[in-house]
């Protein structure tokens, strides 16, 4: 495996270029075929030969790697919510990660869409448009043309799509308020995201739904849809999402927790994060589709526990 930074000189290139101007060792055209056979990673993921990629990218090099990505068809175990024939509606569980990428070769939601539905092996990364973290459950959407794909891309470039999440966080708050702190990956961590002042803009809304002791249940809208966003804005303002262990490694407690509430939070398996409604307009009317998925059995079980305990 060999890993690099993309440089200045060669940021906005496509990656079929960019990485055979940084891997000189190697052709063009095997780098390309290496890209099309999934080893050459992106940030940890997968792109096609024409993506286009930016300053301090960082590219894996998989040359001689036995074990590569793959994007063959597997049954794999997901709620479809509703479909018609430009998208799919997809209740994703926590615990399913999205794509093949580094250190996820299969056995991802992508190899299980095309299962379902053979045809989205001719759309760009199976259909997926937008992301949930794999440990984040709830509401998905999959285009199943390469014309809505592009219609919902731009719709939320264009920040007309309404997407909503229900998050049990550390901390006490009251009311609403909003987080505009500029997002980038982390300069100590490329696995992780931070605030940066030369990161890209982030916007999240943040709604208090209910304060358990030291403890609250937030209602979140974003309009952008950054890395993590929510995970870190959430962080930065010592709301901690609770079982996030990637940006609360201490898993932190609130203050006179009893012991058996204590003993659940630390048991809690994920984050406490699930998205519940999307919504955008047609891509053929002005009508509006709106979609609302239930909290999961388990977030609802750790609200119960907290308020028991409190």
């Amino acid at each position: 495996m060999i890993v690099k930074n993309v440089p200045n000189d060669l940021a906005f290139k496509r990656l079929d270029k960019a990485a055979a101007e940084m891997f000189t060792d190697y052709s063009r055209t095997q780098i390309k075929k290496w890209i099309e056979d999934g080893r050459v990673l992106v940030n940890g993921e997968i792109s096609q030969p024409r993506e286009k990629v930016n300053e301090n990218d960082e590219i894996e090099l998989n040359p001689t790697e036995e074990q590569k990505v793959s994007w063959e068809p597997q049954n794999i175990d997901f709620e479809i919510h509703f479909e018609n024939e430009d998208f799919i509606i997809v209740n994703k569980p926590q615990g399913l990660i999205m794509h093949p990428g580094s250190g996820c070769y299969d056995g991802t939601l992508a190899n299980g869409l095309i299962y379902k539905f053979p045809e989205l092996i001719n759309i760009p990364r199976s259909g997926i448009v937008h992301r949930l973290d794999k440990d984040t459950s709830g509401i998905l959407l999959v285009a199943r043309t390469e014309s809505f794909r592009n219609f919902f891309i731009n719709e939320m470039q264009e920040r007309r799509v309404t997407k909503k999440y229900i998050s049990v966080v550390v901390g006490y708050t009251l009311g609403s308020f909003s987080i505009e702190d500029p997002i980038g990956r982390d300069k100590n961590n490329r696995t992780k995201m931070a605030i940066r002042e030369d990161g890209k803009d982030a916007l999240t809304f943040v709604k208090l739904k209910e304060n358990i002791g030291n403890y609250s249940v937030l209602d979140i809208r974003i309009e952008t849809g950054r890395t993590h966003q929510i995970r870190v804005h959430l962080s930065s303002k010592k709301l901690p999402i609770i079982g996030d262990r990637t940006y609360d490694p201490s898993r932190s407690i609130a203050k006179d927790t009893s012991q058996e509430l204590i003993d659940i939070l630390r048991a809690f398996p994920r984050q406490a994060l699930h998205a519940t409604h999307l919504s955008f307009k047609d891509q053929k009317t002005d009508d509006v589709f709106s979609f609302d998925i239930p909290i999961p059995y388990d977030i609802e079980g750790l609200i119960s526990n907290i308020r028991k305990f409190v």
